[in-house]
């Protein structure tokens, strides 16, 4: 059974995050979870996450969710997540651990709200963001290890793995109402042109393709590598926009942050999509389409944060953050050929087949 849950543009994204102290955080932690701690809250879009630093040196980030999210959603994730710690528990991924009762989420009243409180792991090492050019090495082990996850995930399930989720691929179509938040006529133009081309060649294909539950959102903000070896990946962060959907669709997110700035946007990412295919095998179609689904991840990035950043000025910096990068491989697509960028693609799958 799947359950319903709220309508994408009208929950998460439009409601403000919750509001608390470092002090109240600390009072949370003490009383749900037996920690004793400092807290430091950490930059974020839709929810609250604080850094604790605990009096016996462990650390743990504590996630307030924003006061709209969907409680069977965040049962989903946690349920995911314990999966994939059985499924593959070497795979370097988030963990969720229990409140003192054997909770994964609790409700707390805070500041005239309930807001639901849960605790993860913190791994220290670097943002994958603060490495100024990831190595070849570090992209091909980014594919392995997203692959690794896809099939960690296989076979789960939840009642809310089909929510609805803006930030979904196979909703592009509904961005089409929020184009008119970016600001240059010819960004816009530019947006329109790529969400076409989504309906024309990928949205009547995805009936077709395997689907599953997926991470959804791979970028360089969500990986934490080493401080001394930025080539070794130590955590996989934040599954808040897991959603079941069709696979080629987490390739095609976390490519989308894999582009180049200069010459052919595709190129720098090539070695990230071999060593994911080299996991876990491209489907024909998956091969056919995947260029169609990067352009549209990038369209999502530009359109949703601009939209976002207008209902939230005082945050504008942070849900901007992806949006340069990819408004210039936005621009530099349009200058690609589809079928040159499919050809690339085949050859590469074609060649992991060989070897």
């Amino acid at each position: 059974m799947t359950i319903q849950t709220k309508p994408a543009l009208d929950h998460v994204l439009t409601a403000a995050s919750a509001q608390a102290s470092n002090e109240q955080a600390c009072a949370i932690a003490k009383l749900h979870f037996g920690l004793s701690a400092r807290a430091k809250l950490l930059a974020g879009e839709r929810d609250l996450n604080f850094h604790l630093h605990c009096d016996d040196g462990r650390q743990f980030l504590l996630k307030i969710s924003n006061p709209a999210e969907d409680p069977n959603v965040t049962d989903f994730q946690n349920k995911a997540l314990l999966h994939i710690q059985h499924t593959d528990p070497q795979l370097p991924v988030q963990r969720i651990h229990p409140s003192s009762n054997g909770l994964y989420q609790v409700f707390v009243e805070l500041n005239g709200q309930t807001v639901l409180i849960r605790l993860f792991s913190f791994v220290v090492g670097t943002p994958l963001n603060k490495v100024e050019q990831p190595s070849r090495v570090l992209r091909q082990g980014l594919g392995e290890h997203l692959a690794r996850l896809g099939l960690a995930l296989r076979g789960f399930f939840h009642p809310a793995a089909g929510h609805e989720l803006l930030w979904d691929i196979k909703h592009s179509s509904r961005l089409k109402g929020l184009v008119e938040h970016i600001e240059r006529a010819e960004d816009r133009q530019l947006a329109q042109h790529f969400l076409d081309n989504f309906e024309q060649h990928a949205l009547p294909h995805l009936k077709r393709l395997r689907a599953q539950v997926i991470h959804n959102d791979l970028n360089f903000h969500n990986v934490i590598v080493d401080d001394h070896d930025p080539d070794v990946i130590r955590n996989i962060l934040d599954f808040g926009d897991m959603v079941h959907a069709p696979l080629i669709n987490d390739l095609a997110v976390a490519a989308s942050y894999q582009l180049g700035e200069q010459g052919d946007p595709l190129e720098q990412a090539f070695a990230f999509i071999e060593a994911y295919d080299r996991v876990c095998p491209l489907e024909d179609l998956e091969q056919e389409i995947l260029f169609d689904l990067i352009a549209a991840r990038l369209v999502m990035t530009v359109v949703i944060t601009n939209w976002r950043a207008s209902m939230y000025p005082e945050n504008r910096a942070y849900i901007l953050r992806n949006a340069p990068l990819a408004w210039s491989a936005l621009r530099r697509f349009i200058q690609v050929s589809r079928e040159s960028a499919q050809q690339t693609i085949r050859q590469i799958c074609a060649r992991e087949v060989q070897q």
